[in-house]
C-alpha cells in the first residue's frame, strides 16, 4: 500500500462558499469513460456551478462562451448527458443528478445522430436577428 503524506498542510481543500463535488465512483464505476470531451466539459461545469441540490441556471450562451463550444456542440453534449441519466434540464434549470447504479451507454444509432435544435436557442436566434433589423 502506498503511504500518503500531505505535501502542503496549509493548502488542504475545504468546502467554503460554493458547493461542488464529483464522487470517486464517477471514475471508478466507468462514468468518465462513457463521456466524450464536450460532454465531460459540460458535466464538469455544471458540477462546479451547481448548488448543494445540483441546481444551476446558466444559459446556453454563457455555457458556450465559458467552454468555447458551438451551440450545436452544447446541444449534443447536453442531450447526451440527459440520455446518460447524469443531468436533468427543463429548458431553464439544470440539475446534476445522483449517479445511476451503472453507466448508461447510448445506443450506437443515438450516439451518431444529429443534435436536435433547442427551441429556446432558435427563439433567441430569431429575436437577435429581428433586433438587428430593428436597430439597422
Amino acid at each position: 500500500m502506498i503511504r500518503k503524506k500531505i505535501l502542503k498542510p496549509d493548502r488542504i481543500r475545504r468546502i467554503a462558499g460554493g458547493f461542488s463535488f464529483i464522487p470517486h465512483c464517477f471514475l471508478a464505476d466507468g462514468f468518465l469513460a462513457i463521456l466524450n470531451q464536450k460532454q465531460l466539459l459540460l458535466y464538469l461545469l455544471l458540477c462546479l456551478v451547481s448548488d448543494r441540490h445540483g441546481l444551476s441556471f446558466y444559459s446556453y450562451d454563457a455555457i458556450c462562451s465559458l467552454l468555447e463550444i458551438s451551440l450545436d456542440q452544447y446541444i449534443e453534449a447536453r442531450d447526451a448527458l440527459i440520455e446518460k441519466d447524469l443531468i436533468a434540464f427543463d429548458g431553464t434549470v439544470f440539475q446534476v443528478l445522483s449517479l445511476p447504479s451503472k453507466p448508461v451507454k447510448c445506443k450506437e444509432a443515438d450516439c451518431n445522430r444529429q443534435p436536435t435544435k433547442d427551441p429556446t436557442a432558435i427563439a433567441d436566434t430569431i429575436k437577435q436577428s429581428l433586433q438587428g433589423i430593428k436597430n439597422g
